[in-house]
């Protein structure tokens, strides 16, 4: 769309996709909105994909080509009320159900045996904005590319939400969502309004049920389940409403954050023949410690974002890659600032240096941006871990003991990453998301091309990931140092008594104090266990 199409649908009701019709019929009044668009039908679908036909291997795979399921069909759908047949078929045949957006699951939620039904929502990309709702609506199946460039290119707004394009919005949202300008605007969930959800009653009838932050709405609690507690344990989401808190007025460019114009990006890459154990430690320590000092609600810094990736010496660098808003005061000096307190005392010099001003959705929506791997290399196995602050010393010689050692290949290693700022100034319980004190994330990751590596990338990113916490039965229990984990990096070897020896379940890693109330959500709303996988929200016993 040229800069002329763009001013002459901006602030209109721009809806795009397959589903836009179905956008248009919430329109319709509150109290009849979800029926109405249960019963909307899409241009698109339903199809039925079935193993004796061409397309069926074609639509198997998701992104981690580690797994690969056999379901007795695929349901390819269009809109919510395709989505109420679908399920309710499949609770009527018994036949277990599971659903991608964007098919990024790191692990094999949708590809497990005993899954027969996989719902595939990639159709349902619609994004637009709901009049009636003062909100964006955005279908799940929408890429986080698609998003950002309909935000912006209608109405000159964004969400805080990842730098990997391809990543669909169904599950990304429901997880909690960040990205590289959440330090400055939190969460994704702290914008979200509202949901739409396809849920089966306790009789097994499927309905579409629309839930928001209003706490007078009797189907709040659906909402709040939605603001951090995963997908794939209350529901099926067909529409996600996004508005910030607090917003006013009717004008849609000014209910969520401003996209930036410009980025300034500046990557450093340092060699592993130049590092020793003191500076690469000393590396890690101090990206931990400015973030330490720079992530409270509100301060100066929290434009910045920084990630820090340790790759295996066999991968030959360590890279530090810093972005902020260009237009910021003072933005070249807040980069310089943060690279010179990074690198303060190692003594090194990077081999490889690049600062460059970019157009700020040029960078969010270039393909393969964050991505794991290549077109071929598509096995991989990610764990994460939240922090407080800094690791301790033996966090640090633990990375580096594994980060050295003749085992790992190329493709491992791990990430710091940035976080904090603004998240912070939400509470713990306002939303799913009880991680709301922490500075940083850390991944830990092995990445490869063939099935003949796996046993041997899988042993070595599980033994780093039990070295670094070894003080806590192999998993970052939450306490001084570490806050459990990011369930939309889902790990399942937290649920594995072998992996995880804590004593703290999967489960109490990922919500905290929160699972409680999540299991309760659960159990009003899912009383059927219909939606469920190895890390599902648990019906309370």
């Amino acid at each position: 769309m040229s800069e002329v199409d763009a001013g002459s649908v901006s602030r209109r009701g721009l809806l795009v996709g397959a589903g836009a019709a179905a956008v248009a019929a919430l329109g319709t009044g509150a109290a009849g909105a979800a029926e109405a668009e249960a019963g909307a039908e899409s241009a698109f679908g339903p199809v039925t994909i079935r193993p004796d036909d061409s397309r069926y291997e074609n639509l198997l795979r998701g992104n981690n080509f580690r797994f690969v399921g056999r379901p007795d069909e695929i349901r390819v759908v269009g809109s919510t009320g395709q989505v109420v047949r679908a399920v309710s078929e499949a609770v009527r045949s018994g036949r277990r159900v599971a659903v991608r957006s964007g098919g990024h699951c790191f692990e094999n939620f949708t590809a497990d045996p005993a899954v027969r039904v996989l719902l595939d929502l990639s159709p349902m990309n619609a994004v637009g904005y709901d009049a009636h709702r003062r909100a964006f609506a955005v279908q799940p199946g929408a890429t986080l590319g698609h998003v950002y460039r309909t935000l912006h290119t209608g109405w000159g707004v964004t969400i805080p939400a990842g730098s990997c394009p391809e990543v669909g919005a169904g599950g990304h949202f429901a997880g909690g969502g960040y990205g590289p300008l959440s330090r400055r605007h939190g969460s994704v969930v702290d914008h979200l309004h509202g949901v739409e959800v396809v849920v089966v009653d306790r009789d097994g009838t499927a309905r579409a049920v629309v839930a928001t932050r209003d706490p007078a709405d009797p189907n709040h609690d659906l909402w709040w389940a939605h603001t951090g507690g995963g997908g794939g344990s209350f529901g099926v989401v067909t529409r996600y409403w996004l508005r910030s808190p607090g917003a006013t007025g009717a004008d849609p460019a000014r209910l969520l954050p401003a996209a930036p114009r410009r980025m300034l990006q500046h990557v450093l890459f340092w060699a592993w023949d130049q590092l020793t154990e003191q500076s690469f430690t000393t590396l890690l320590r101090n990206f931990g410690t400015w973030h330490e000092h720079n992530s409270a609600p509100g301060s100066p810094q929290a434009a910045v974002y920084g990630i820090l990736q340790a790759s295996h010496r066999a991968a030959g660098t360590v890279m530090l890659a810093v972005q902020v808003d260009a237009d910021v005061p003072d933005a070249d000096g807040r980069v310089a600032e943060f690279i010179a307190a990074v690198a303060a005392g190692t003594g090194l010099a990077p081999v490889f240096e690049d600062r460059r001003t970019l157009p700020w959705l040029h960078r969010m929506t270039w393909p393969g941006s964050g991505e794991p791997g290549d077109v071929v290399t598509r096995r991989y196995k990610i764990k994460a871990g939240y922090l407080r602050r800094s690791f301790t010393e033996a966090q640090l010689a633990a990375v580096h003991r594994n980060l050295t050692n003749p085992t790992g290949g190329p493709g491992s290693g791990m990430l710091l990453i940035g976080y904090g700022g603004q998240v912070g100034a939400v509470a713990p319980d306002a939303t799913a998301v009880a991680q709301r004190d922490v500075v940083m994330k850390a991944v830990y990751q092995a990445v490869w091309a063939e099935e003949s590596d796996d046993a041997a990338n899988l042993a070595w990113v599980r033994d780093l990931y039990r070295d670094v916490y070894s003080a806590t039965g192999g998993v970052p229990v939450p306490g001084d140092v570490d806050d459990g984990s990011y369930v939309n990096y889902p790990d399942v070897d937290l649920a594995d008594p072998a992996w995880n020896t804590s004593g703290v379940s999967a489960q109490r890693l990922y919500f905290k104090e929160n699972y409680p109330r999540l299991q309760r959500v659960k159990a009003r709303w899912d009383p059927r266990d219909v939606f469920r996988h190895a890390l599902s929200v648990q019906p309370p016993r």
